[in-house]
């Protein structure tokens, strides 16, 4: 528990250096507006992915329907904010709040389902939630719901980034997470072993949807309007290849897949013809040289480099 400890501090020395570094230049203006938004895009991803990761990675189970729980999160924030007036940090907490029950009411029977089944019914679940949105007058229906105030910044992004991405990492290596994985290898022997398999898969499916919700309040507060075709099936696949790529069970991997296709999609902003072209011929390459994904299942922590930097063997 000591070494835990002390890598999680390293590891939180080490986001400050970061966030420090980021916000200096975002202060000084070194930073165009153009990337100060994408830096707090790739936070928002990167909350997306990790919290993906909890289902499908550690968990084991195969959700498309994340960017439904991200839109809960991103009306929520938005009707409290502009017409209730409460502060951003209340929309954040109830934006968890109720993606986090919809996704407990949606995760007991969509969570006794596995595969393909699961996949499918997590997608048209996900397509339930945006087109009820649509048709929605109080949130702006199909136009989408405008007027929300710039409350997401760089400080905000990456605190809550870094909140989730702790808490996330704490929950795997508890009695929990060991469930998870343990029905992410074999659910009947989990099962037999006296796992309450469903109970864990709804609670990570909750835990992750609700997460999914921050980052929905945290995207509709960065721009000052938020609609429907935000979040699409092809948003929730967008995710889902953030996680593939960079590793199932991997939080370092979610982190490095958010941050390599969020850097991609905005070099390639000029570009947009060519921006699904190379996603494609990206994702084609890694499943041929690295099918496991950047990190596989293992950390940055259990790499030898960073033994050797902890002073180890």
């Amino acid at each position: 528990m000591s070494s835990l400890r002390k890598t999680d501090l390293k590891a939180i020395v080490i986001s400050l250096i970061v966030f420090a570094v980021l916000q200096g230049l975002i202060s000084s203006e070194a930073l165009d507006p153009f990337w100060q938004l994408n830096i707090i895009v790739i936070c928002i991803n990167i909350i997306m992915s990790v919290s993906l990761n909890l289902i499908n990675g550690y968990t084991g189970q195969f959700s498309l329907g994340h960017a439904g729980f991200m839109a809960i999160g991103a009306y929520t924030g938005a009707v409290l904010s502009v017409n209730f007036h409460m502060p951003f940090i209340v929309g954040l907490i109830t934006a968890f709040v109720t993606a986090a029950i919809i996704g407990c009411l949606i995760g007991l029977p969509t969570m006794r389902l596995s595969g393909d089944y699961l996949a499918i019914a997590t997608l048209g679940l996900g397509e339930i939630i945006r087109i009820v949105i649509m048709n929605v007058n109080y949130v702006g229906g199909a136009a989408g719901f405008m007027g929300i105030p710039k409350s997401t910044n760089f400080a905000w992004a990456f605190f809550v980034m870094l909140f989730v991405v702790f808490f996330i990492k704490n929950y795997v290596n508890s009695s929990f997470g060991r469930a998870c994985v343990a029905i992410r290898e074999n659910e009947i022997a989990a099962e037999a072993m006296g796992v309450n398999t469903t109970k864990y898969k709804v609670l990570a499916f909750t835990v992750g949807a609700g997460f999914a919700g921050v980052a929905g309040c945290l995207f509709a507060h960065t721009f000052y309007i938020v609609h429907p075709s935000s979040f699409t099936f092809l948003s929730s696949f967008n995710y889902l290849i953030m996680v593939v790529m960079g590793g199932m069970g991997s939080i370092t991997g979610s982190i490095a897949g958010a941050f390599i296709l969020t850097t991609i999609s905005a070099l390639l902003s000029d570009w947009p013809e060519l921006r699904m072209s190379i996603y494609a011929v990206v994702l084609i390459a890694l499943m041929f040289y690295r099918p496991q994904g950047l990190f596989g299942n293992i950390e940055i922590t259990s790499l030898p480099i960073f033994k050797r930097f902890k002073g180890g063997k």
